[in-house]
């Protein structure tokens, strides 16, 4: 089963897609972390997240090669945080939206139970640069692919999650 939530940033998706895992596992998960970038204001959103979920999961962290990472490991369910992450280390590292989805579609092929996290980046302007526009685009594609693929889609608001899917 692949399971998605979307939300606002601080909107309290990662708490309940943790929250949410850790009902439907019978055993410890893994949290595949994406987070590669680390500057002072995210390595303090890493502690945070490192504190939240505490010995409750498996982490490991893989910026780019999602599909690679889930292969290796056999663990279900995966709970993958966070794909607005994961594409801005892709546009990072010069791939395009094809790679994206590409790299997505091997996820999604895998007999795995994942739970993804991804930032509803759709509700803003359009911002006035190139690099912000190609993330906001990338990622709305991607939470699209991902939404179609899902079995559930959960949209967090104030910590509340609403089943729409």
């Amino acid at each position: 089963m692949k399971t998605l939530f979307i939300g606002g940033i601080k909107s309290g998706k990662s708490l309940n897609a943790e929250k949410y895992i850790q009902k439907i596992s019978k055993s410890k998960p893994l949290y595949l972390a994406t987070t590669e970038f680390i500057d002072e204001g995210m390595q303090e959103r890493i502690d945070a997240h490192k504190l939240q979920r505490e010995d409750r999961f498996i982490t490991v962290e893989e910026a780019l090669e999602l599909s690679k990472e889930i292969q290796k490991h056999d663990i279900s369910p995966i709970l993958v945080e966070c794909l607005s992450i994961w594409v801005n280390n892709m546009l990072y590292h010069a791939k395009n939206v094809d790679d994206m989805i590409a790299e997505i579609n091997r996820v999604m092929m895998q007999d795995r139970d994942v739970v993804f996290v991804i930032n509803d980046v759709s509700c803003g302007v359009i911002p006035d640069n190139k690099l912000a526009r190609d993330f906001v685009d990338a990622n709305g594609k991607i939470a699209q692919l991902v939404a179609s693929e899902c079995d559930e889609v959960y949209h967090v608001v104030a910590g509340i999650s609403t089943r729409i899917k």
